[in-house]
């Protein structure tokens, strides 16, 4: 029997979908204006949108992954199949981008392919909650960082670029207020435990190319030097996603707090029965045996 919440989330879902039908889908090979591609742009450009291309690669992981998380929310399970078709398009248009620009050749996208599926992407969290707020701020990061790099093509004048972060800005804002519906409905459920796993994956966040894109130390310092930093995140996407969904700071703080706590009670918990173990086996040896 479907449960209240399986309800509201298929209804979240329904939402998201139709207005993606009626407004939001593009074609890789028809929307964008290739013949406007600036094949002068700085390589630095390049660059990051090769970047955003092999992090966007990670596709089957994120997706198998993923999906098998959420898979008894059907809400949840087919927005993942929604979202992975619509990533594809992502990483598919900026490696033609990149091709067509003269950026890259086909052998070394074909190499840097190889090079990403060397490395296989694993989930940072545990838990359908925990991966709902966690793809909560990674899409809202991203439609950040796409968002300036749209400024940054126009600058340029690539126009085909530009429209690539157009279309890939408004794909990502309207995945996080898709994840910021499915919030909304689990605080309403349960507001203690999903501002504990808020804060957990707040304290613990990572962006998913993190230590498996190659070089992405030196790429992400490229990102930085366009204006995308810590203060960035804060500002742009922590306390927008905390507004949205009525939360203040001083909840997050609180819940932060609390689960520092407990952490800490856990690992006091642990240490004292480990030194009874200890103990009792110490005690054991001593024994004279019969």
């Amino acid at each position: 029997m479907k449960t209240r919440l399986e309800e509201r989330l298929y209804k979240e879902y329904i939402t998201f979908f139709e207005k993606a039908e009626r407004e939001r889908r593009w074609n890789v090979f028809e929307d964008i204006p290739w013949d406007r591609v600036n094949k002068d742009a700085p390589e630095e450009m390049a660059l990051c949108a090769e970047t955003f291309c092999s992090v966007e690669m990670y596709l089957p992981d994120y997706v198998a992954q993923g999906i098998n998380v959420v898979r008894p929310y059907f809400g949840n399970a087919w927005f993942q199949a929604n979202w992975g078709y619509e990533e594809s398009k992502h990483s598919l248009a900026l490696g033609e981008y990149l091709m067509r620009s003269g950026k890259r050749t086909p052998e070394q996208m074909f190499d840097l392919h190889t090079k990403i599926f060397s490395k296989k992407w694993e989930m940072p969290f545990t838990t359908a909650r925990q991966m709902t707020f966690y793809g909560c701020v990674q899409e809202m990061a991203t439609f950040v960082i796409y968002v300036k790099h749209r400024e940054m093509a126009a600058k340029h004048g690539d126009e085909a670029l530009r429209t690539i972060y157009d279309f890939v800005a408004r794909d990502e804002i309207a995945h996080t207020r898709f994840y910021q519906g499915v919030i909304k409905v689990l605080l309403e459920e349960d507001p203690e435990g999903t501002l504990a796993d808020m804060a957990h994956v707040f304290a613990n966040f990572e962006m998913p190319g993190v230590g498996l894109v190659p070089d992405y130390d030196s790429r992400i310092l490229k990102m930085r030097e366009a204006g995308i930093d810590r203060a960035v995140f804060i500002q742009k996407v922590y306390i927008p996603i905390l507004k949205f969904l009525n939360v203040s700071r001083h909840d997050m703080l609180k819940a932060q707090s609390k689960a520092i706590s407990e952490k800490r009670d856990r690992e006091i918990l642990k240490a004292a029965q480990s030194e009874e173990q200890g103990k009792a086996a110490l005690i054991s040896s001593n024994v004279p045996s019969a």
